[in-house]
C-alpha cells in the first residue's frame, strides 16, 4: 500500500492542466472546451487520469514524459458576462485501481460570454440588414478586415508595411483591407425592442453579428458608453464584450 501511494501521488503530481475556450462564446449555446493536459515530468509517463473541468471529465489513458494530449467537451454557459476558470481537479486510480487519488489543478483561463443572439430587425426597417440588400467589399481601403498580402506599391502608408514578411523576402510587402462597403449604423441598443434587458441585449448582438459580417460598420451606444462605428472582426468582438458586461459588476 505504501508503494502504490507513492506511485499513485507520482502519477497525478507531474501533470498541469489548461482550458482552451473559443473567442466567441455565448449564452445558452453549447461551446466546445478544450482541456490540454502536460506531462512535465523528464522521464516517467502518467496513465489514467481524469480531469474534472466546469463539470465535463476528460480522461487522459495515458500521457508520455514532456508531451501533452487534449480532450473536449461541450458545455453551455448559463450567464452572460466574464468569468474565470481558477482550477480543476486531476485523479487517478493508478497504479492498483483500489484508490482514487486528486488533487486541486490551478487555472488562470479567463473568458468572456457572449449574449444569445436573438433575431432582430434595425429600427426603422432598414432592408439592408436582409440578406439580398448586403454587400461584400471588393474595394481597397482601410479599415476593413485584411484581404491579403502584396508588393509595396510607393503609395501605400508606411503603416500598412507587413515587416515580418518584409524581412523574410528581402523586399516591401504591405497589408491590403478591405474597405468598408456600407453606410455605418450607430446601435442605440436601449432603444431597441425586448421583454427585458437580457432580450434586447440579445437582439443586439444579433444586430452587430449579421451587419458586420454584411461588411456594415457597426458603432454602439450603450448606457453611458459610446463606441464609434468600425469593420473588422477585432472590433466586432469589442462591441460583444461590452454588451456581455452591460450592468455587470
Amino acid at each position: 500500500m505504501s508503494v502504490s501511494g507513492v506511485l499513485g501521488w507520482l502519477n497525478i503530481r507531474g501533470a498541469d492542466v489548461h482550458v482552451e475556450l473559443p473567442d466567441e462564446v455565448y449564452c445558452g449555446l453549447e461551446t466546445l472546451v478544450t482541456v490540454r493536459l502536460v506531462n512535465s515530468r523528464h522521464f516517467l509517463p502518467s496513465f489514467l487520469l481524469k480531469v474534472n473541468v466546469l463539470g465535463g471529465v476528460s480522461a487522459f489513458d495515458l500521457v508520455s514524459s514532456g508531451n501533452d494530449q487534449k480532450q473536449s467537451f461541450v458545455h453551455r454557459f448559463d450567464e452572460r458576462g466574464e468569468f474565470t476558470v481558477t482550477g480543476g481537479t486531476i485523479s487517478s486510480p493508478f497504479p492498483i485501481n483500489f484508490f482514487v487519488r486528486s488533487r486541486l489543478a490551478p487555472l488562470s483561463c479567463r473568458f468572456t460570454v457572449f449574449p444569445a443572439p436573438l433575431v432582430s430587425s434595425l429600427p426603422g426597417g432598414d432592408d439592408r440588414l436582409s440578406g439580398q440588400g448586403a454587400l461584400t467589399a471588393t474595394t481597397k481601403g482601410f479599415d476593413g478586415d485584411l484581404a491579403k498580402i502584396t508588393d509595396y506599391s510607393g503609395a501605400d502608408p508606411l503603416r500598412l508595411v507587413h515587416w515580418r514578411l518584409t524581412a523574410r523576402h528581402g523586399e516591401l510587402k504591405v497589408k491590403e483591407f478591405s474597405a468598408s462597403a456600407q453606410t455605418p449604423v450607430m446601435l442605440d441598443v436601449l432603444t431597441l425592442p425586448g421583454k427585458n434587458i437580457e432580450e434586447v441585449l440579445s437582439r443586439a448582438v444579433y444586430l452587430v453579428n449579421r451587419l458586420m459580417r454584411s461588411n456594415r460598420p457597426v458603432g454602439l451606444k450603450l448606457g453611458g458608453r459610446q463606441v464609434a462605428p468600425a469593420c473588422s472582426r477585432t472590433h466586432r468582438l469589442r462591441l460583444l464584450s461590452e454588451l456581455a458586461r452591460y450592468g455587470k459588476s
